[in-house]
């Protein structure tokens, strides 16, 4: 989870290869009208990202022996709403500087302009201590970002 450009489909990716489990970019998962108003510049409202969200906990829920989705999930109630139709599901959020973000998001190909970038980070609340998950800096080599992430999962794992 995290903004656009804070790395969640590349490193979504290579979690899902390391933990040999599907992966789904919840991009692909938005209506149609959801990625016109985004390639528009026009931030989605709660109630365009809540039928969406349905569908990403869904879609995690169905992938039997756990998977990854890279999803922005960017506010509390937006987890909620996964957890809801996904009990099971554990977040890891990517922190990125916003100067980082900004420079991802110029130099991708993707249908989010960086200009929803501010009102991303506006909309962000980070992942809290009574959430299930872990939180990562995603900077330097994403290997390492990987391990990380797996390692903290296994230890959160071994709490329970």
């Amino acid at each position: 989870m995290g903004p656009s450009g804070s790395g969640k489909s590349f490193v979504g990716a290579l979690l899902a290869a390391r933990l040999a489990v599907p992966f789904v970019d919840a991009d692909d998962l938005h209506p149609p009208e959801n990625v016109a108003k985004m390639s528009a510049g026009v931030p989605l409202a709660d109630d365009d990202r809540m039928p969406w969200l349905d569908v990403v906990g869904a879609t995690l829920s169905s992938l039997d022996g756990g998977g990854v989705i890279a999803c922005s999930a960017l506010a509390r109630r937006y987890r909620e709403r996964i957890l809801a139709v996904c009990p099971a599901a554990q977040f890891v959020e990517l922190r990125v500087t916003r100067d980082e973000l900004d420079g991802r998001m110029r130099t991708r190909q993707h249908f989010m302009p960086a200009s929803l970038l501010e009102s991303q980070l506006a909309a962000l609340e980070g992942l809290e201590s009574d959430e299930p998950g872990v939180v990562v800096d995603n900077t330097g080599d994403a290997t390492a970002v990987v391990a990380a992430i797996e390692s903290l999962l296994r230890a959160r794992q071994s709490l329970r």
